[in-house]
């Protein structure tokens, strides 16, 4: 009788969350924005990849050898290179007109003939350091397949002493599409997750309405659990919709996982980070100060998660801290083991249970705050 009348609560408190939410015009903007134009926009405007770098020569050679040299820089990888003088360079890197800055040598060809070993310089702007770094590889390795081929005429000469096979798996295009478009949807439930959660303990703090709960006969438990339902199941819809409508039907990127596995991982995680939201909020006074709060916290979450760049470039004390205090990086491992490689339970099983871990410790500490704020 008593798991009845608790569950009976807590399932009329989540409808008058979720009742809440439809009647906040502003918050549907939010999510629907959140969920439809944010991730093909970003998903598409960002991207490390190499597209139309600015190149600039140097050609002091006038050859035959320089002239197929600064034709082989070509788009998609390369606008077409510019011919600039010695005197231009410094002004042109300093103005950010190039990127990369070739400079061939007097007598370049007639030095290569001459097996002389001359060699080609290139400048690079290294603001962007990783586009920067990335595009003076590809150009040194178009460079350099040039001269071979130049060297041994129409290249049918040049013998590899062992033949390299790659077999892509999971992105046999290697479509950068493919893995922004899921990052991003990632890192819009974390955000939504947090902020949903945290606003709706929020709102009944500015609307004074959390003093009618507490002369109701309902718990702190049932107060804190159906928020975090409500929220979660509104995140959870939309990133299902999400999934199929925008990221599947829209943008084309095909999803091949256990859908299933993966929304039910996605709920244990929006636990642990709608109680995190609720966490924060238990220490706001207002919801500026909460997205004070709230804010850095999601930024780190979503740098340190392993979305953006590999969890393996971290320092090793950074990595350990991370993986012990935030969900993310254990929700983006699972995420990518479902979606992009079919993973199946036997897989992901210790990332799920660090999330419900880490989800019941900062449920515990949630609690805690939450009753102290209510006593206040």
């Amino acid at each position: 009788m008593w798991l009845w009348h608790f569950l009976a609560n807590m399932l009329r408190l989540t409808v008058k969350e979720l009742r809440s939410i439809k009647a906040d015009p502003i918050m549907l903007v939010l999510i629907g924005f959140v969920f439809t134009f944010v991730i093909p926009i970003v998903s598409d405007a960002i991207s490390t990849e190499i597209k139309d770098v600015a190149v600039a020569i140097v050609d002091d050679d006038q050859s035959q050898l320089s002239a197929r040299l600064a034709q082989a820089i070509q788009p998609p990888l390369f606008l077409p290179a510019q011919q600039i003088g010695i005197d231009q360079v410094n002004d042109a890197l300093n103005r950010g007109k190039f990127v990369l800055v070739l400079i061939i040598p007097p007598a370049f060809e007639a030095d290569l003939a001459s097996a002389l070993f001359p060699e080609l310089q290139i400048l690079v702007d290294a603001t962007a350091v990783a586009h920067a770094g990335n595009s003076a590889a590809y150009l040194q390795q178009i460079l350099s397949q040039e001269v071979a081929l130049w060297l041994n005429g129409d290249g049918s000469n040049i013998n590899a002493l062992a033949d390299v096979v790659f077999r892509t798996k999971f992105n046999p295009n290697t479509d950068p599409l493919w893995f922004s478009s899921i990052t991003q949807l990632m890192n819009n439930i974390t955000i939504l997750t947090m902020i949903l959660a945290g606003a709706a303990l929020i709102r009944e703090r500015e609307r004074g309405t959390v003093e009618h709960l507490l002369v109701m006969p309902l718990s702190p438990h049932q107060i804190v659990i159906s928020k975090i339902a409500a929220n979660g199941l509104v995140v959870i819809v939309g990133a299902a919709l999400c999934l199929f409508v925008v990221i599947r039907g829209f943008m084309g990127v095909p999803v091949s996982g256990s859908l299933p596995l993966f929304f039910a991982g996605t709920a244990i995680y929006t636990v642990s980070v709608a109680s995190l939201g609720i966490l924060l909020a238990t220490n706001s006074a207002s919801m500026a100060q909460f997205g004070l709060l709230a804010i850095p916290v999601i930024v780190v979450l979503m740098l340190l998660s392993g979305g953006f760049t590999p969890l393996e470039s971290m320092p090793s004390w950074v990595l350990r801290l991370d993986q012990v205090i935030s969900p993310a990086p254990h929700f983006v491992s699972f995420a990518q083991a479902v979606l992009y490689r079919e993973a199946g339970l036997r897989h992901v099983w210790p990332e799920l249970g660090l999330l419900l871990l880490q989800g019941a410790i900062y449920y515990i500490f949630a609690m805690a705050l939450f009753r102290r704020m209510l006593l206040r």
